[in-house]
């Protein structure tokens, strides 16, 4: 596994920030860290990285206790922060020319890693010219310029502008094929574009630690549908892949479905062949969002 995290507690005097944390990640995983503000996740990613120690507990990157061999565990891992440190003056490739020193990575390396991020435009730029999302890719790049198994990216999609936005996902799908990524953000559409799994904390304690597709139910959906005019059930039950339906009202629907395709659509195209006219047309499934308030509120 390439982070195992047992029993992790840690206090700040008489203020627990968490208490018998425990879950694992492997290679190839994007995983979510979600949970309200407060509830531990800078804690634990400060454990994980290092930087500060649990109380109890014991943490391993890719099989290296981080407490007995903190400086082999560390090599192992790239850390892009909330607020992402960058030497604003310096030149992207001087800056990451300055980071591949410090960590005694070959020159070489540092146009592969440019090219990877798709810095290569901008590489004999300053940092300071450069749009928040190209920040966004510098502090990425420096993250894995020593090629670490384990990438930890904390809030990494925060003020990004659509386009930023759909470019640094791609880069982290990208980056996630290779590596065990740990991703801590507010925003749940990014969660669901990104990560096979959720990690959910409270209050320092584990409340989830599931798949996407298990938490929003596997493939169904349920949509609520108003026709122009009353319909029996045995034309509703001629729609495909039908769980169960319920008349709501007169010429309201709620019909729950088992597939993977957005059946809205399907719904469209069966109300126009049969001459229907559909006056709304709702999906009702739980979003990762939705599950997120019920859990933490």
């Amino acid at each position: 596994m390439s982070i195992q995290v047992n029993s992790v507690t840690k206090s700040y005097g008489t203020q627990l920030a968490l208490k018998e944390l425990s879950f694992s990640a492997n290679k190839g995983e994007i995983i979510g860290l979600l949970g309200p503000n407060g509830a531990g996740k800078s804690t634990i990613m400060k454990i994980i990285t290092g930087y500060i120690l649990p109380t109890k507990g014991a943490v391993y990157v890719s099989g290296i206790d981080i407490l007995k061999s903190p400086i082999e565990a560390k090599a192992k891992i790239g850390y892009l922060p909330e607020q992402n440190p960058l030497y604003q003056e310096m030149y992207v490739k001087e800056y990451l020319e300055f980071q591949a020193s410090i960590l005694k990575v070959a020159k070489k390396t540092i146009i592969t890693v440019i090219e990877t991020v798709g810095l290569t435009p901008e590489m004999h730029k300053k940092i300071g010219q450069l749009s928040k999302g190209y920040q966004q890719r510098v502090g990425i790049a420096a993250a894995i310029i020593h090629n670490p198994e384990v990438l930890i990216l904390d809030e990494p999609t925060t003020g990004l502008d659509p386009n930023q936005l759909q470019e640094i996902r791609t880069l982290i799908k990208k980056l996630g094929k290779e590596k065990t990524i740990l991703l801590s953000t507010h925003i749940m559409q990014e969660v669901e574009a990104l990560c096979d799994r959720v990690i959910i904390i409270k209050k320092g304690e584990l409340l989830i630690d599931e798949s996407i597709k298990k938490l929003k139910g596997n493939n169904e959906q349920i949509i609520e549908v108003t026709f122009d005019y009353k319909i029996e059930e045995q034309f509703i039950q001629r729609l495909p892949n039908i769980i169960s339906f319920k008349n709501n009202f007169d010429n309201t629907w709620y019909i729950a479905f088992d597939s993977s395709e957005d059946m809205r659509g399907v719904i469209f195209d069966f109300a126009h062949d049969n001459g229907l006219k559909i006056l709304e047309l709702n999906s009702k499934s739980q979003s990762l969002e939705t599950l997120f308030t019920k859990l933490t509120s």
